[in-house]
């Protein structure tokens, strides 16, 4: 199984709290929500990465792998096809979205999304806390419109994909504090 195709199609095939679970906090006064749609041990890091930037300050929603490691790819379904209703809902209700990801290769992130403010944004705070950002001509442009981050009141959003290496605990709190540092900023001129 390389992933599924729907929520509705892994959830006949998956037992939640055996082999995935949902975290999520629901924050109605804010106006963002951080994503972590193939969390746990899916891409792993990732919700770690997600619930340090939703910090105390923003609402969250993370999809998280439960299986022993190395089976829980299956697990994946497209960002472009994620449709977990509570993630639907919660994203539809905000203005600012960002989907944390994972993904191959070292030491890089990749920014993508239909809102250019918000990931130009992320790209100029996570290149201030001194990582390798790449923002154009990457095979993870996050713009289909059916994109989970793109789901958002706005029609647009921003998701980042994270190397694995970078996805480490050592570099959990620096690319978290330049993912808030971006959203502060968004959500001031918003």
């Amino acid at each position: 199984m390389t992933g599924y195709a729907s929520f509705a199609e892994l959830a006949q095939n998956e037992t939640e709290g055996k082999d995935f679970r949902v975290r999520l906090m629901d924050r109605p006064e804010s106006r963002a929500i951080i994503l972590a749609p193939h969390g746990g041990e899916i891409e792993s890091g990732t919700s770690d990465i997600a619930a340090l930037v939703a910090g105390g300050d923003y609402s969250l929603f993370c999809f998280e792998g439960l299986k022993p490691y190395g089976e829980n790819r299956g697990l994946h379904i497209t960002s472009h096809r994620f449709d977990h209703p509570l993630c639907i809902a919660m994203t539809a209700a905000r203005d600012v979205v960002v989907g944390i990801h994972g993904c191959m290769g070292d030491a890089q992130v990749f920014v993508g999304g239909l809102d250019a403010e918000l990931a130009n944004d992320l790209a100029i705070h996570l290149k201030g806390a001194g990582f390798t950002v790449i923002s154009d001509g990457h095979r993870y442009p996050g713009r289909h419109p059916q994109n989970i981050c793109n789901r958002g009141a706005t029609g647009r959003g921003a998701q980042l994909e994270i190397t694995c290496d970078l996805r480490a605990p050592e570099y959990r709190e620096r690319i978290a504090a330049g993912i808030r540092a971006a959203l502060a900023q968004r959500l001031r001129r918003a």
